[in-house]
């Protein structure tokens, strides 16, 4: 077994130490992919991964609306609300961070290794969710002074 694979399994472990299901079951699915010779969906997963991922998790927030558990009046109301203006900051705060970060991953592909290392661990150790990648570089591209 190549240095490669060990790290995915090391990954996978982490995951199921620390019982976090979805890096262990992404770990899986790469080692899988990996050890079966499907080599050329690695090229897929790098352009589009992201993208999925991004639409996935904008399904899975927005179901309230769609289901109609979530109002209109209940999205109108939000803008009376302290905390709720204060959710919208931080959302486009976030959002311009992803932004950032999107185009420094894409731009200095040096730093992309250290991102995931450390959100993986994030995600196994501090029982996190793996959302951090583009976050991160977005606080990194704002350190280091990228746009």
């Amino acid at each position: 077994m190549d240095i490669t694979s060990l790290i995915l399994l090391a990954m996978a472990g982490l995951g199921i130490i620390s019982s976090n299901t979805a890096i262990t079951v992404a770990m899986l699915v790469l080692l899988f992919i990996r050890v079966t010779g499907f080599q050329q969906a690695f090229p897929w997963l790098e352009k589009y991964g992201l993208t999925l991922g991004v639409i996935i998790l904008t399904i899975g927030v927005m179901s309230p609306l769609a289901s109609g558990k979530m109002s209109l009046q209940s999205i109108g109301e939000s803008f009376l609300n302290w905390k709720s203006l204060l959710a919208i900051a931080v959302g486009m705060l976030v959002a311009y961070l992803g932004g950032r970060g999107a185009t420094l991953m894409g731009s200095n592909p040096t730093v992309v290794a250290g991102l995931l290392v450390g959100t993986v661990l994030g995600v196994a150790l501090f029982r996190g969710v793996p959302v951090g990648p583009l976050i991160a570089a977005g606080l990194l591209s704002l350190l280091i002074g990228k746009s």
